[in-house]
């Protein structure tokens, strides 16, 4: 099965449809899978309930498919780099699930793990927790109340990593791994976006982060932008 696409876009065709789920990695704008949100802008799918850390800034990540209107629902941590997400938000425009950052991560590798459902605490008592399921638990977890959070299974999950087999083995790098596994754990179709790809057995098993049975397409994208959301320097002595 050749997994390997000529671009971002081919990589999508026949994948994205409108009203999906889709998972997208990265941390602010680290190890974002860049071509894939612009294909998926450009795919012109809409109704979209996007699954993201969080949602880019205003011209680049996610912040894109907000501009052009194609997100319906945001089911995110931190979104408070984009000017354009606060006034979809507040003036009613866009859905917004918040999410705490450990609970999300869970409730994707949960999903690609096959659980429904699990119980944390975090959240209990706030905002988090209205209209879910709470319960207390004996032994070493007595004393303290927990909230069911479900499981999240995406259409589609997009990745970025650094390399790939032939097989679609991904090897992250340093801090862009964020949650890009998790992520390609969850979707029913994974689509991984790559620095380079390797001949099979180029990649020392021990080196894997990804295994290639949750990866089904991959697209090569050997010259990324990897932009600085927030550049900081020390001013001169």
């Amino acid at each position: 099965m050749n997994k390997i696409y000529p671009s971002a876009a081919a990589a999508l065709a026949g994948v994205v449809k409108d009203g999906q789920t889709i998972a997208v990695g990265g941390f602010g704008l680290c190890g974002i899978p860049e071509a894939l949100i612009a294909a998926l802008r450009d795919s012109g799918v809409r109704n979209l309930t996007c699954v993201s850390n969080n949602a880019g800034v205003d011209d680049f990540g996610l912040g894109l498919l907000l501009a052009t209107r194609q997100v319906k629902k945001m089911i995110a941590s931190y979104v408070g780099e984009n000017k354009e997400f606060e006034r979809q938000f507040l003036s009613g425009e866009l859905e917004l699930e918040f999410t705490p950052q450990g609970t999300l991560a869970e409730r994707m590798r949960a999903g690609g793990a096959g659980i429904p459902a699990f119980f944390t605490a975090t959240g209990y008592g706030t905002v988090i927790a209205e209209g879910k399921e709470a319960r207390e638990f004996d032994g070493p977890w007595a004393g303290r109340h927990y909230v069911m959070e479900r499981g999240i299974r995406a259409d589609v999950s997009l990745v970025k990593a650094w390399k790939a087999d032939k097989e679609g083995n991904l090897v992250y790098r340093k801090t862009s791994r964020n949650f890009n596994p998790v992520v390609a754990m969850c979707g029913r179709v994974t689509v991984a976006e790559v620095e380079t790809i390797v001949e099979n057995g180029q990649i020392d098993p021990e080196h894997v982060h990804t295994p290639g049975i949750f990866v089904q397409r991959l697209v090569l994208n050997s010259r990324p932008e990897k932009r600085i959301e927030q550049r900081t320097v020390r001013a001169k002595a």
